[in-house]
């Protein structure tokens, strides 16, 4: 898959998507200080599924109707990275054909896809 890992998001969720053969661009590594309309931006003209835990996003995707191609949000309580990885290993695991087009928002114990 294609991600776009948002730079609040980290470098260490960016490195384990890597480790685990999907495609990535870390804002954190790549794109520091981008702004948010860019980042939706870039997501949506190059295909890639937003990972972040903005919820600045989420006003994008709703409120401006921004396009998108996916993005997961992690609204977690726990925001370390071994706990963001741990969100992600069971998104995938159980969801991943479900990511494309959505918006995810992934917590420690649920998870939401709504289409928007």
């Amino acid at each position: 898959m294609r991600f776009l890992v948002d730079e609040c998001t980290g470098p260490a969720v960016a490195q384990w998507l890597r480790e685990q053969k999907h495609q990535v661009w870390s804002v954190y590594e790549e794109g520091r200080g981008m702004d948010d309309d860019d980042i939706v931006q870039k997501a949506f003209v190059e295909n890639w599924i937003l990972i972040t835990n903005d919820k600045d996003f989420g006003e994008k995707i709703y409120r401006e109707r921004r396009p998108h191609k996916g993005v997961v949000f992690l609204r977690l309580r726990n925001e370390r990275a071994a706990n963001k990885i741990a969100s992600l290993r069971r998104l995938l695991k159980g969801y991943a054909n479900q990511l494309a087009n959505g918006f995810v928002v992934v917590t420690e114990s649920q998870v939401r896809i709504a289409r928007s």
